[in-house]
């Protein structure tokens, strides 16, 4: 499971989607929240929209992986699509907080990668947060304050990628995939491949 996470307008939901788009073999792993519906998302392709009642059972019978409180809204990770890809050996991506990425490696261990996005500046950040335009004036404040929070967290991420060239930092991202695909304890065929081959030589 590879898991970005980076302050609000960073970059990474942009990263995730262009990384889907060039390995048609990821999944997204869309998470639940009790927010209503930006312009233009639709529920169960970006998010799956609850209300709190809901999101409350959901936490009572263990169905996240994680879960927080952002801005007032709840979010989570539901943990059967996860478990499931994983189980059929399938990749899969998420868009996470810095708390739910904690969560997340505290919950599955080295089944997770935790890829932290920065901005190249604030004055890079606080002008995408403007540019995006979808949040009150009061909601970018705290965006911004929350923003220096996360930053702090940088150093218990496995990779960092500082998002100044979109098409460099998709370069790094599709990079760090394929070298944790690599990773001796992922790839399962190994035993029996060493076996069959050393029963050949």
């Amino acid at each position: 499971m590879l898991v970005l996470s980076a302050p609000s307008a960073a970059g990474k939901t942009t990263l995730l989607r262009r990384l889907m788009e060039r390995d048609g073999t990821l999944e997204f792993s869309v998470s639940v929240t009790t927010r209503p519906p930006r312009p233009g998302e639709r529920d169960g392709r970006d998010m799956h929209y609850v209300d709190r009642g809901r999101f409350a059972e959901m936490v009572e019978r263990r169905e996240l992986l994680e879960h927080a409180t952002v801005f007032g809204n709840a979010y989570g990770t539901p943990r059967g699509p996860v478990e499931a890809a994983l189980e059929a050996g399938r990749d899969i991506v998420a868009d996470v907080d810095c708390q739910g990425a904690r969560q997340l490696r505290a919950s599955m261990g080295h089944d997770v990668v935790l890829v932290f996005v920065l901005p190249p500046s604030a004055a890079e950040l606080r002008r995408r947060l403007v540019a995006r335009g979808a949040d009150e004036p009061d909601v970018m404040r705290r965006r911004l304050a929350d923003a220096a929070n996360e930053l702090a967290q940088w150093q218990s991420f496995d990779y960092v990628i500082v998002n100044r060239d979109l098409g460099a930092s998709l370069d790094g991202l599709e990079a760090i995939l394929a070298a944790e695909r690599l990773r001796r304890e992922r790839q399962v065929e190994l035993r029996g491949l060493v076996r069959t081959l050393a029963g050949d030589l």
